[in-house]
């Protein structure tokens, strides 16, 4: 399970090493291989490990390439998928073109969402949790029937 977030620096190869905290997990039981590719909706990317990757491919498997919408949600996920694997320091590189989706230069955040990783840009996390968080602030979370139990 990933959580958290952290400020890492990509280096001039587009490399960023991965926490030490989630390495052995990712070495052993996922072989040391994530897959990146870009989020629907947000100008992130998204890195799963290689088997979490492989439950989103089986259920991608299933939608249509005649419905146009799922074919282009198809194309986008799987058009910009990227096979990565940990170096011998613990580390990835985010291929050229995934870092122009995300406008990733050297200071980005790495956020853990307990099967997956998302990796902003540090400005546009930022905001995006500026923007969550006035979200949240604005609606009643007790009339939401999921999400009534994080009620404080």
């Amino acid at each position: 399970m990933f959580r958290g977030a952290s400020a890492i620096n990509m280096d001039a190869k587009g490399r960023i090493a991965i926490p030490a905290r989630y390495r052995d997990a990712l070495r052993v039981e996922h072989a040391g291989t994530v897959i990146i590719t870009v989020d629907i909706e947000s100008a992130c990317l998204l890195i799963y490990p290689l088997h979490e990757w492989e439950q989103i491919e089986a259920k991608l498997k299933l939608l249509s390439d005649t419905v146009p919408l799922e074919r282009s949600f198809k194309r986008k996920l799987l058009g910009h998928a990227q096979d990565c694997e940990l170096d011998s320091h613990g580390r990835i590189v985010i291929p050229p073109a995934l870092r122009s989706f995300a406008s990733l230069e050297k200071k980005t955040m790495l956020v853990g969402l307990l099967n997956k990783f998302e990796l902003w840009e540090e400005s546009a996390w930022q905001q995006q949790m500026d923007d969550g968080n006035t979200l949240i602030h604005s609606q009643d979370l007790a009339s939401n029937e999921r999400l009534a139990h994080f009620s404080l």
